[in-house]
Formats: structure tokens, C-alpha cells, sequence
């Protein structure tokens, strides 16, 4: 489906989002590094732990929203809580503030986002949603690869100007969504009790929630999810400690006259680096390769590539050995994000996928949870070992994603 028969709401999304995104990806590398420069490292460890319980609720509320009141609306107030959190962040003459403002951000975003993700369900056909889904992905992860080496100078040196044009941006983008974006939830699922008490309305979207969550499918769906995202998450995790601890500085290029020596840290920069780009120059040809794939076996491979390809990094700590080992997990990751989307889009029925999209969050969150146990663990734990925990965690999705297309087939069939 090309971008030219978008229709208006994503065309206006795409951009408005890659742009945003860009900015975010200047200053959220650093926000760690920040408050532990300012409150001490170990305080700012306590402090990171508490943002995705933000998120978290964020998520559901707004997926609950999304379905009360619309898509626009909560799209609106997700942006109009980050335009106003930045500006606070910006102005800000506390550390305590600023990580008030930073959580409110987080939030902002959680909220908005199962709304965004809702709305892309509801214009784009099913069999076009891996394809679009990739683009925004595409979009997102060209400002992940640009942001952290602008952000390097401009969040240390120039980190209220920076601020202040994540606010200026937002702002603009919040006007851009009130003028132009449209409704998309359908017409015949618009509840007809909005005149409902605030207090019956939210029981009304929590005991949706309790539906959600006895729903066995989608609890495979998120299990499976959970133990997959704990190896794919391992990029700026473990393996950060391992390349930086165990891989000594090396040759990239050798000639007559002399080498290009690179540091542990410099290694890390080019896998970074080497993952970003990966996935900006190939996620839009991949899926459409894979777009006659069952759901299943997608779902299958990646786990497969992500946990083989980071068990593989022990091997060696050869730089090129590393680059490609870097190639097999991060097309892991790549073959696997457009199809959660398109999945989770067309099995939730229509009158609840807002609160679908927020609960798919969970596996995101948990899975960020559980995934820096491999740095607590390499305190007593050798890297072969913590490399063999992670791809015991990428099989046991793949047993979970076999059990999920045994008792839901209809979609492996797709």
C-alpha cells in the first residue's frame, strides 16, 4: 500500500511521529546517565524502575479511552501532556522536578499510543497493516539511529533549547492532530452511554480489562511475548556489559601504513549503530518478503534468531564475528514488529481494540522488567552462562508461540 493512498490521518501521523520521535531519541539515551550524574547512581537506579509502572497504566487508560471516547480525543490529551511535561521539564529548577516531568512523559506517551496504534487498524485493511505498520516502524527508527549522536551534544550542552523544541514540536503536532486528523473508531461501535457516571464508566472499561485478561489466547500471546522481548531487549542490557568488560579494542581496517583501532566502547557504538541502521534500510523489503508468512511462523523465526544470534555473541570477541552475529538477532527484532501489530489489530474485535492495544503494552513492560536480570546475575554468572539463560528465554517463546496457534489457528492461517 503506497503512502500515497494513505489516508490523511497517517500521512499527518507518519511525519509528525518520526520527527517527535527523533527528538526523543536526543535526550531518552541520556535521561539515565542524567539523574545519576545528579542524584547518585544508585538512586537513579531505584528511580528507572519506576517510569514503566507509569507506563503501564498509562497504556490501559488510554487503550480504555480510546474506546470511550475515541481515538482523536486521547490521541489530543496524550500530546497535550507531553507538550505541557516538556515545557515543565525545560523550566524546571529541580532534579526532583525534572524526573516528575520525565515520568509524566512517559505517561503522556503510554496514553497515546494505543489510541495511534488503534487508529491505523481502523483505516488500513487487514492485509495492508504489516506493511504500514513497518513504514511508521521505518519512520520511528530513523530518528533511534540519528537522535543519540545529536543528542550526545545537544541534551549535555544545550539540553533546555533541546527541551524546549520537543514542547514547540508537540505543540505543533497537537494542533496539526485538532485540525486535520479525523475520527476513525467505527460509527456502530461508539458507546451509547456516554452520559454514564465518570464512576460506572470506569468500572464499565475495567471489567473489560477483567474480560482481556481471562481471554487464554491473548494470554499465551503475551507470555510468549514477554520471553521473546527478554532476549531482543539484551542490545543495550548485557550486551552493553559484555562488549564493554570482554571485548578488547581491535583492528576494524588494517593497511600498510597503519589500523583503525577501536575501543571496547567504540565496538558498542558500531553495534548500536549497526542495529539502527539495519533496521531503517531493511524492516519495509523484509516484511513485504515475508507478507505471505503465517503469523506463526514469523513469530517462530524471530524468537529463533534473536535468542541463537545473542547466545552466538559468546563464541568470539572477534569485532567481525560480532557484526555478524549483530545481523542475525537484529533481523530477529525486525521480522517481528509489524506482525505484533497486524496480529494483535485483527484479534481484537473492533469494540474493544483500543483496550487491546493498551493491554499489548504489558509484554513490553513486564519484558523491560524482567530483562536487566541478566546484568544483576553476571555479577556471579559467567557470559556463556547468561548468554545460554537468554536463548532458554527466546525457546520458551517459541514453545509459547506454538501453543498460542494451536489454541487460536484461524490465525496461522492468515
Amino acid at each position: 500500500m503506497q503512502i500515497r493512498l494513505w489516508n490523511t490521518n497517517l500521512i499527518v501521523r507518519l511525519f509528525g511521529e518520526a520527527l517527535f520521535n527523533m527528538l526523543v531519541w536526543m535526550y531518552f539515551p541520556f535521561i539515565a546517565v542524567y539523574f545519576g550524574n545528579a542524584l547518585g547512581n544508585d538512586i537513579a537506579g531505584m528511580l528507572m524502575t519506576v517510569p514503566p509502572l507509569f507506563s503501564m497504566a498509562g497504556s490501559l487508560i488510554g487503550g480504555a479511552l480510546a474506546d470511550r471516547v475515541g481515538r482523536r480525543p486521547v490521541m489530543l490529551m496524550g500530546a497535550a501532556l507531553q507538550t505541557l511535561m516538556f515545557a515543565v521539564f525545560a523550566m524546571s529548577p529541580s532534579h526532583w522536578l525534572d524526573y516528575a516531568a520525565f515520568i509524566a512523559i512517559g505517561f503522556g506517551g503510554a496514553v497515546y499510543r494505543p489510541a495511534s496504534t488503534a487508529m491505523v487498524a481502523d483505516l488500513v485493511p487487514a492485509q495492508d497493516r504489516r506493511q504500514v505498520f513497518a513504514t511508521f516502524t521505518t519512520a520511528n527508527n530513523i530518528g533511534a539511529v540519528l537522535g543519540p549522536a545529536l543528542g550526545a551534544v545537544f541534551f549535555f550542552h544545550y539540553r533546555q533549547e533541546l527541551l524546549w523544541t520537543c514542547s514547540i514540536i508537540l505543540l505543533l503536532y497537537f494542533i496539526a492532530i485538532y485540525f486535520i486528523v479525523k475520527e476513525s473508531m467505527p460509527t456502530g461501535e461508539r458507546s451509547a452511554e456516554r452520559s454514564s457516571p465518570v464512576g460506572e464508566i470506569w468500572k464499565e472499561q475495567w471489567k473489560g480489562y477483567g474480560v482481556i485478561f481471562r481471554d487464554k489466547v491473548f494470554l499465551v500471546y503475551i507470555l510468549a511475548g514477554i520471553f521473546a522481548l527478554v532476549a531482543i531487549m539484551q542490545l543495550d542490557l548485557y550486551l552493553a556489559v559484555y562488549v564493554t568488560n570482554y571485548v578488547p579494542a581491535q583492528a576494524l581496517f588494517s593497511w600498510e601504513e597503519g589500523e583503525l583501532m577501536l575501543t571496547s566502547t567504540e565496538i558498542l557504538g558500531w553495534l548500536l549503530g549497526l542495529n539502527g541502521l539495519l533496521f531503517v534500510l531493511f524492516i519495509l523489503p523484509v516484511t513485504k518478503w515475508l507478507r505471505h508468512w503465517k503469523e506463526r511462523d514469523v513469530f517462530i523465526m524471530s524468537s529463533l534468531l534473536s535468542g541463537i544470534g545473542t547466545f552466538a555473541l559468546g563464541f568470539s570477541t572477534n569485532l567481525w564475528f560480532l557484526f555478524i552475529v549483530t545481523i542475525v538477532f537484529t533481523f530477529g527484532e525486525i521480522v517481528r514488529s509489524p506482525v505484533m501489530q497486524s496480529f494483535i489489530s485483527h484479534y481484537a474485535p473492533e469494540h474493544a481494540r483500543g483496550q487491546y492495544m493498551g493491554a499489548d503494552n504489558l509484554q513490553y513492560t513486564i519484558g523491560r522488567f524482567l530483562a536487566p536480570v541478566t546484568v544483576f546475575l553476571s555479577a556471579w554468572i559467567p557470559p556463556m552462562g547468561i548468554f545460554s539463560l537468554i536463548l532458554l528465554s527466546a525457546l520458551i517463546s517459541v514453545v509459547l508461540y506454538v501453543q498460542l496457534f494451536r489454541i487460536y489457528p484461524a490465525s496461522s492461517k492468515q
